[in-house]
């Protein structure tokens, strides 16, 4: 079991180098397609990878408390497969309060993954993540009124609820069919 493991992370550790081979690549051809852009694409590229590596050990941090911290049982009860619209409630509560960048929520998701969570609850978390922030919907509030706050808040709550029930669906009905399969 520990070898099948050790070689599941080879393969994946080799697919992750061939897709940043791939993005270095891309970004070496691009700038030199766009060389009059190069020093504001290499000035952007330097803010972000700084940036990235301020959050990062952070992140890391708070993975490793999370993974320690939060049991298996109590994800699979409160945004597991039965978790129901609770679990979704849950997902948007907890995907609104951060105001931290969208890809800091990437590690959070894949223990979430990885302790039970169910994919509808993990789409609602990750977009609400990305588009229902509570400062967000302050700022909004004061320089484009309560109705049009209300009106993107509901479409928003009522597209990425029907998004991550299809999302789970859809996923679900993949697993079934490849277990059917193989």
């Amino acid at each position: 079991m520990k070898n099948k493991m050790k070689e599941q992370h080879i393969k994946e550790g080799k697919k992750n180098i061939i897709w940043l081979t791939f993005a270095i690549l891309i970004f070496l051809i691009t700038l030199k397609i766009v060389p009059d852009k190069s020093s504001a694409v290499m000035a952007a590229s330097w803010s972000y990878f700084k940036e990235m590596m301020i959050l990062l050990p952070a992140i890391m941090v708070l993975m490793g408390l999370f993974m320690v911290w939060i049991s298996k049982d109590l994800v699979l009860k409160y945004l597991g497969k039965d978790s129901g619209i609770k679990g979704m409630l849950i997902s948007f509560v907890l995907g609104s309060l951060p105001t931290g960048p969208l890809y800091v929520a990437f590690p959070l998701v894949a223990g979430l993954k990885q302790k039970g969570a169910s994919i509808t609850n993990i789409v609602i978390f990750l977009s609400a993540w990305a588009c229902i922030k509570l400062p967000q919907e302050m700022v909004e509030l004061q320089f484009l009124g309560w109705k049009f706050m209300t009106a993107r808040l509901v479409l928003t709550i009522i597209f990425v609820t029907i998004m991550g029930i299809g999302m789970g669906k859809l996923l679900n009905m993949q697993a079934v069919e490849s277990i059917e399969r193989g």
